[in-house]
């Protein structure tokens, strides 16, 4: 569709999510909070998609919130009140998500980054956490950056509002690269994803989020039960049959 500011396309078993709404640096509008939300479910649900990147077009991956439709609205009817719902599609999706940024993010744009995978950047886009700056507070996006950045870093750019350039986001945890070569970055990620098991990258990804154990004899017994049920599944077993034939698993999308 001509109007629409978020174009969704499965190839390959990779569905790209682009956000195109350059006029307004694809800030998260209601239309594009709303057919983002809509691609990110579609994905989740198709299983020929093993894999999501997340992407853009115009300069700018995503601004935050659309501060137009912010202004004179009351807290009831904020637009960030129905951001909960992206960041939590994006960190909970049973396939990996990959983000790749060509340009700069900002504030919920930054949290959507977080809240993603794996993020790849040109090493020329720039990041702030620009709440503050406007006098508002950088609730919601904490809990998706907080997990990921240094906590000294996280204290002085949640507090100044600075910005900070992609080879520093690399180094606090914000992004895994930072490449002159975004595509190639992405593509490599993208197919080292896809060579993993649906089901087993599922439940590592909710492994990954779960809380930690105070000691390790805490969680042996859970985690024993975990392992021993992907050995045994049909998807481990298919796994050890291809090493054994020296094949990939019929899980891998063909070249």
């Amino acid at each position: 569709m001509a109007d629409e500011l978020v174009h969704y396309d499965v190839v390959g078993g990779t569905a790209t999510i682009t956000l195109d709404s350059p006029h307004n640096r694809n800030a998260l509008s209601a239309q594009l909070r709303r057919e983002l939300s809509d691609s990110l479910a579609a994905a989740a649900a198709d299983d020929a998609v093993r894999v999501i990147v997340l992407t853009h077009t115009g300069p700018v991956f995503c601004a935050g919130m659309d501060l137009k439709e912010a202004r004179g609205a009351g807290a009831g009817e904020q637009g960030v009140n129905e951001f909960p719902r992206i960041l939590e599609q994006l960190w909970t999706s049973p396939k990996p998500v990959v983000a790749r940024l060509a340009g700069p993010a900002r504030a919920g744009g930054i949290g959507m980054v977080a809240a993603c995978d794996i993020a790849v950047a040109v090493p020329e886009a720039t990041f702030a956490f620009s709440e503050v700056r406007i006098g508002v507070v950088p609730a919601i996006i904490s809990l998706t950056v907080l997990p990921r950045l240094n906590p000294r870093a996280a204290h002085e750019l949640f507090l100044t509002g600075d910005t900070f350039d992609a080879r520093r986001a690399v180094e606090i945890g914000l992004l895994n690269s930072a490449s002159d070569d975004l595509d190639g970055e992405v593509t490599r990620y993208v197919k080292a994803l896809a060579a993993g098991g649906p089901k087993a990258l599922a439940e590592t990804k909710a492994l990954l989020s779960r809380p930690r154990p105070a000691t390790p004899s805490d969680g042996f017994d859970e985690m024993l039960g975990l392992s021993a049920k992907f050995f045994a599944g049909e998807e481990g077993q298919e796994g050890i049959l291809a090493f054994a034939q020296k094949r990939k698993p019929n899980w891998v999308p063909q070249d």
